[in-house]
């Protein structure tokens, strides 16, 4: 079951492939000619993003790896703060050159390119109810169950398919569902595997991450602009396939988890970030 999601964003990329190409540009020597590489960051997104309000330094493990991708280009970073829905739009744009930390879906891959995956993520249930710990997503999917997602995400879209019988609420921003948990509206909070880590850590009384099965495993991946030159897009894929297989990236997603107390131990069984 693990490969269902990686199969369908295989067949929305490949369907693409087959459509008229569009002009394409040199995006590296774009980059190096300006000295800077671009990129979408959003606030309060750890492990992912975050902003130092005091310093405007930015930390997570996105930041990470856009820095080594800058370095390998010989370039500076620089970090335009955004959101999840418009870090998209910033690439389609031009506004930014990549966008890290984003779920390959089939919707988004009609917009942006993918590049070979950076980690494999989990999507998760986080609850404070002990009793649904062992439950499979198919006997999650029932009416009595109240679940909370934030609106338009990944997380949304599996929602969709996997619990369509359960009462879901759905809330513009992450906090507002965790609110809905914490205040007993919901029984559960649909999200991924490092967001919900953060949350056991910084939302007290939320409960613990829960691993439904079948394991919904899902690559994260760098998106570019379907403009990108076929070099570029090469070299981003080559970048997040050498990385992801000899650990670096693992290494930064660990260090981006170890201010909220969290280590490799607190992974569930069964869970990597390779695939």
């Amino acid at each position: 079951m693990k490969s269902i999601i990686r199969a369908i964003c295989a067949a929305g990329l490949g369907w693409l492939a087959l459509q008229s190409p569009v002009q394409a540009e040199d995006t590296i020597e774009a980059v190096r000619a300006r000295g800077v590489l671009r990129i979408p960051g959003i606030i309060n997104e750890d492990p992912y993003f975050n902003k130092d309000p005091r310093t405007g330094e930015w930390r997570g493990f996105a930041i990470e790896m856009a820095r080594d991708i800058a370095n390998t280009l010989g370039v500076k970073l620089e970090v335009v703060e955004s959101s999840w829905p418009n870090s998209i739009l910033d690439v389609q744009s031009g506004k930014a050159d990549l966008a890290l930390g984003v779920t390959a879906t089939p919707q988004r891959a009609l917009s942006v390119a993918f590049s070979a995956p950076t980690y494999f993520n989990s999507f998760v249930i986080v609850s404070p109810k002990a009793e649904l710990s062992k439950l499979s997503w198919a006997e999650l999917d029932d009416p009595k169950y109240t679940f909370a997602v934030d609106l338009g995400s990944s997380q949304d879209l599996i929602a969709q398919q996997y619990l369509p019988k359960a009462k879901m609420l759905r809330f513009k921003s992450r906090d507002e569902a965790i609110v809905a948990v914490v205040s007993g509206k919901a029984d559960g909070l649909v999200n991924t595997m490092l967001n919900g880590l953060v949350m056991t850590k910084k939302a007290s009384g939320i409960g613990k991450v829960l691993v439904p099965s079948p394991v919904l495993s899902t690559p994260s991946v760098v998106a570019m602009n379907w403009k990108a030159d076929e070099k570029s897009r090469a070299f981003i894929s080559a970048w997040a396939e050498y990385n992801r297989r000899i650990g670096n990236n693992q290494t930064w997603i660990v260090k981006s988890l170890a201010p909220f107390g969290i280590t490799l131990d607190d992974m569930p069984e069964g869970f990597g970030f390779g695939g």
